[in-house]
């Protein structure tokens, strides 16, 4: 494998031209970073990651002294066979706000060309007027920090909601890292700058190359929430997904939660921020996958139903997902 380092620093998160983002709006949760450190990073493919590893470590090995990162084959996958390993996933049937139908149907998810595949589907006969039929996926393991996770993922083209994220269960007494939230293709409607609430801390106009991180800890009756919000854009010249959008090829995804109060982002191999809380997330969570949408703009609008008879634009696909623990040598 072709050996890459990085010379020098991170990279910048946070571009004031390009997101409505600051460290103020940001509730001082988010990590940014030093424009003056940014890097100069050997021109590289995806492919020249070591699968054995973080993908980061092909590019700047931040591995602490003395420790090594240990595989959890119960929640890594590559997903070379013909459906779903029930051994390490199952749906889940929780259906978040109307118009969305968590199903357990072949007909939204499965495992194809050695991809997991998570699609939106049209169907108007569920209750409650649940037009948007789709799926979620879990882990059957939970697992605690000191680990990293990531994932090679490929967008639907629709307005929703393609997620890749960790959870305990319990929407009241909950730790939640979303590690991306991505809508690459926003309604027209919620694009307009001139309509959106000024107030929202992601900018749906920019949703198409937008990760769209954050956390949750809800404890008490009380929630804490930060956002983070990286972008591809942002990544480095010499990284070959550089700007494009989330549905027009597989990026990788990751993040390293690294103690109680830190979680650091991974986007295609390069530092993507960093969220500190203010409380300690110490449960242990789930890896979970869906596809869903919502109404308002902060999500980025409902597709156009036609949208969801289209298997060209309407399959979110996971090409693997790799898990590890960081464990003494």
């Amino acid at each position: 494998m072709k050996t890459l380092k990085i010379l020098a620093g991170t990279l910048l998160v946070v571009l004031a031209s390009c997101s409505s983002d600051s460290s103020d709006a940001l509730g001082g949760g988010v990590s940014m970073v030093d424009n003056e450190k940014k890097d100069e990073i050997v021109p590289f493919e995806l492919s020249d990651f070591d699968s054995n590893l973080p993908s980061f470590v092909s590019l700047d090995d931040t591995t602490p002294s003395g420790m090594e990162w240990v595989k959890v084959e119960e929640m890594s996958d590559e997903f070379n066979g013909n459906e779903i390993d029930r051994s390490k996933w199952f749906n889940s049937f929780w259906h978040y706000n109307v118009p969305v139908f968590m199903s357990g149907s072949a007909q939204n998810s499965g495992v194809e060309e050695g991809k997991l595949w998570i699609k939106a589907t049209l169907n108007e006969n569920n209750p409650e007027g649940r037009w948007f039929q789709t799926a979620r996926i879990h882990s059957n393991m939970q697992i605690t920090y000191p680990m990293y996770t990531e994932c090679s993922m490929k967008t639907a083209n629709i307005a929703a909601f393609n997620t890749f994220w960790m959870n305990n269960g319990d929407i009241n007494d909950r730790d939640e890292i979303d590690i991306v939230e991505n809508n690459p293709n926003p309604t027209q409607e919620c694009r307009d700058l001139s309509a959106n609430d000024p107030t929202y801390l992601w900018d749906p106009h920019l949703f198409p190359t937008q990760m769209n991180s954050q956390y949750f800890i809800a404890k008490d009756g009380q929630t804490e929430n930060r956002h983070g919000n990286f972008d591809t854009r942002f990544l480095s010249d010499a990284n070959p997904n550089k700007g494009k959008t989330w549905d027009e090829d597989y990026h990788i995804v990751g993040a390293w939660w690294i103690d109680a109060r830190n979680v650091q982002f991974y986007l295609n191999g390069e530092v993507a921020g960093k969220v500190t809380t203010s409380q300690d997330m110490e449960r242990s969570l789930e890896l979970i996958f869906d596809l869903w949408t919502n109404e308002m703009c902060n999500i980025g609008g409902l597709p156009e139903k036609q949208d969801l008879n289209d298997n060209d634009v309407n399959t979110m696909r996971v090409d693997w997902v790799r898990t590890w623990k960081l464990e003494n040598k």
